[in-house]
This record gives C-alpha cells, structure tokens and sequence, in this order.
C-alpha cells in the first residue's frame, strides 16, 4: 500500500508527484486494483474500464427531491415517500452512483484502508454526473461534510473533502472546510429511525465562525444514506444565510421501501 503521506500532504486531492508514481508502482503494477487483471493506470484511479462499466450510474428515473433511484419504469416528475414526509434543510440532493458492488468497495478502501488511489476514480464519477446539472448555476462554495476532529485524527484525511476538491476546482469555486464544524462525534445510526436521526444530525454540526453566507451553496460526501448528515451541514448554512443548498455524493444508498414514488394527490 502507499503510504499516505505520499498524496501531497493532507486534503490536497490526488495528483502523484514522478517519484510518488514510480513508489506506486513498485507496489501496484499498472492493472487495475479492483480485478487485478486489466490495465488501469494512474489516470483511471487504477479502475480499469470493464470495472468501471460495472458501475451502477444512476441515469434513470428517480426522486425530484433526493435523487433516489425508483425502480421500474416511471413516467413524469415524482417525488418519494420519505422526501414526502421529511423535511430536508436541503434543497436536492443528487448522486452519481448507487452504492453497491465496485463503487461501494472503492469507497470502503479509500476511506478504510488508506488507498487513496480510488480517489481519481470517485471523484471522476461524480463530476461525471455533477458537472452537467451544475455548471451553467453561479455557486459560492463547496462545502465537504466535516468530520468530527477526532475521527479525522483517526482516518488523517477527509474523504469527502477529497473528493470534493476537483469539484470546486472545476466550477472555479471556493473550496469551504472551514466553514461547518462538527462538534458531535455520533455514534452509529443504523438502528436509529430517519426521525431520529435527523434529530441527531441537526445538533452535530455548528458554524466554525459567525461569518455570514449569501447566494447557493454545494454539499459534497461520499455516501447518501437517509439524508440526515447531509441535512445537518445544510441547515448550518441555511442559518447562515445561504439561499440555496444542493447536496452531491458519489454513491446514493437504496434503502428497502424507498425506491417508489409517493402515491400523487
């Protein structure tokens, strides 16, 4: 594995300086690092392109609200059942990929185990699905949701704030990791209702300084589950100020009854 500290230094996206490519490919040969059969080089995240086709690209119908792909054939804007229910501080959320298979094993590696590698390969799939919807909208900043300090002490890099560096870079934006703290170190949510856990979320993040925001505004993380983390980093910037919060992740979690539209009124 390359050692982290060859990314760079902390939070500063992907490039690999000629010496911090020979290093790497002295440990991973130029194949791809999910199947280890095909060529993937550096440019490719070292995902090669049969690995990359596998990739579920969320190109089809989904919510109009959460971006949560509906299964079947769905005709029309709609809405789904929890976006219906919940109230998000958020004004959409979108993203690139489902969860699932290759992508989802990429993302558990470069958060988990320290390839940062896979970055390339995330952060080209959500600018893949991004850049289209979101270009042609003046935006003020791209905020990564924060981690607490002492996770980011434990992982030493944050995921998200990775993979949402080229993003700002391409929009020619700001890239915001001061902006929201978080101040709460939660525990696991999985056994939590989605109540409970936007309950949570709201109380885990605060502004990291009193400075007021204007205008629209981009979230970025790695997964959307329930929305809840999400939610909790856009209402931080609703009280600021902002206008507008949209919220992009590289892979969109499908939760079991969430993938039908609301019944229409």
């Amino acid at each position: 594995m390359l050692p982290e500290r060859s990314i760079g230094g902390p939070d500063r996206g992907f490039g690999l300086g000629a010496w911090a490519e020979v290093v790497l490919g002295s440990v991973y040969p130029p194949v791809c690092a999910v199947c280890h059969q095909q060529r993937a080089d550096r440019h490719h995240g070292y995902v090669c392109d049969t690995c990359q086709n596998g990739v579920h690209r969320i190109t089809g119908p989904c919510c109009r609200r959460c971006g949560i792909p509906f299964e079947g054939k769905i005709i029309g804007s709609q809405t789904c059942t929890a976006c219906r229910r919940d109230s998000w501080a958020w004004d959409e959320a979108r993203a690139a990929v489902v969860a699932e298979g290759i992508a989802l094993e990429c993302i558990h590696r470069l958060k988990y185990q320290k390839e940062p590698w896979f970055g390339t390969f995330l952060s080209g799939l959500l600018m893949e699905a991004a850049m289209p919807r979101l270009m042609d909208h003046p935006w003020q900043g791209v905020v990564p949701v924060p981690l607490h300090r002492v996770k980011q002490r434990e992982r030493e890099f944050n995921q998200a704030e990775r993979l949402a560096a080229p993003l700002a870079q391409a929009l020619g934006v700001p890239l915001e990791t001061h902006r929201v703290r978080r101040c709460e170190a939660t525990p696991s949510q999985t056994s939590l209702s989605r109540e409970d856990r936007i309950r949570n979320m709201r109380a885990a993040f605060e502004p990291a300084h009193s400075s007021r925001v204007q205008g629209s505004w981009i979230i970025v993380d790695d997964v959307l589950t329930t929305g809840a983390t999400a939610d909790g980093v856009a209402a931080v910037l609703k009280n600021l100020g902002a206008e507008r919060v949209v919220v992009w992740a590289v892979a969109r979690a499908t939760l079991e009854g969430d993938l039908r539209p609301a019944p229409q009124a």
